[in-house]
């Protein structure tokens, strides 16, 4: 079974994909990702169609379960695995600048193949990493999701955007950062053309964003410039986490970029990155118990300006191991 259901009572798509069920928990000597497996050649960074995609460009019917009240869809779109390595055991920050350049290279080539097919609404690029946010293939790996629908995470980021600019005639992200910028506790590093932040209202102790600096909602309009330093501030941003306790520390990256084939977002949409790690300390999960989950009343255990010292510190830890 694979299909959308509307959600009524949030107004959004849920994708029904009880076939995922069947994924493998991978043997520990065999990956279907290393070169060595035959599934896919030499490669440094490369694109793999997902095998068990809970969206697809040719959707089965929905299931006869809907009636004038409970409304289903196809599940189309497109599910895409984006290989970091041919390495299997490499992290992000063991790779070069220049390995993941080539990887910011793929991500813009995906996003904008993907968004030629008009169904298509929004791109989303993501990377879940580590067993406790529920990954079961631990060759170094991304996905891109390509949803027929705008989620309702971005459709309220949009709306709030919407919102700001028509009091103010600002993009609501560029004050955010401009005021993170001014307060200077909650920055973690920057160079020329992106900040590290913990922000202000961050949900997740060590929760960071990537923010650009310059006024621009997708990858694809980055000049050379921007895409070499978005692969550093990525290979950094994780190399920070992984050195706050020594260990491949784990999370959840997410991509927000503009929708497409869905009008124009150029005066209120800003191009960042959320960081969603699911620790609260070395030992111990911070989970989305019922305040998040069941009312989204979000509740973080730690002050934002005390961990972005810890952060700040992990950074710098990172560094003087890499010089």
């Amino acid at each position: 079974m694979a299909e959308l259901r509307w959600h009524p009572l949030i107004q959004d798509w849920v994708m029904i994909a009880s076939h995922r069920q069947n994924r493998p928990q991978m043997p520990k000597d065999w990956c279907p990702f290393c070169p060595s497996s035959g599934r896919i050649g030499d490669y440094e960074v490369a694109e793999y169609d997902n095998d068990f995609p809970a969206l697809m460009q040719n959707p089965p019917e929905p299931d006869p379960v809907s009636n004038d009240f409970f409304k289903v869809a196809p599940a189309y779109g497109k599910c895409e695995v984006i290989l970091y390595s041919p390495n299997h055991t490499a992290t992000l920050p063991e790779l070069s600048n220049e390995h993941i350049r080539k990887l910011v290279d793929l991500w813009t080539e995906r996003f904008e193949l993907m968004r030629k097919d008009e169904k298509i609404k929004y791109v989303f690029i993501f990377e879940n990493r580590g067993e406790v946010v529920g990954v079961t293939m631990p060759h170094p790996h991304g996905q891109i999701y390509g949803y027929s629908f705008i989620p309702k995470k971005i459709e309220l980021e949009l709306k709030s955007c919407a919102e700001h600019h028509q009091k103010t005639g600002e993009c609501l992200i560029c004050r955010m950062l401009k005021e993170e910028m001014a307060y200077k506790e909650r920055i973690i590093f920057e160079n020329e053309d992106f900040a590290v932040v913990l922000p202000f209202f961050t949900e997740y102790p060590y929760g960071v964003y990537i923010i650009g600096k310059n006024h621009k909602q997708n990858l694809s309009q980055f000049t050379e410039r921007e895409k070499d330093n978005l692969a550093i501030t990525i290979r950094q941003t994780v190399g920070m986490l992984d050195s706050l306790f020594d260990m491949p520390f784990p999370y959840m990256m997410c991509m927000h970029q503009d929708p497409v084939n869905s009008g124009d977002f150029s005066d209120i949409y800003h191009f960042h990155i959320e960081f969603f790690p699911p620790m609260r300390s070395e030992t111990k999960q911070k989970f989305n118990a019922s305040s998040e989950t069941g009312a989204w009343a979000h509740c973080n255990p730690t002050a934002p300006e005390e961990k972005a010292q810890e952060l700040r510190l992990a950074y710098k830890k990172f560094m003087e191991k890499d010089a």
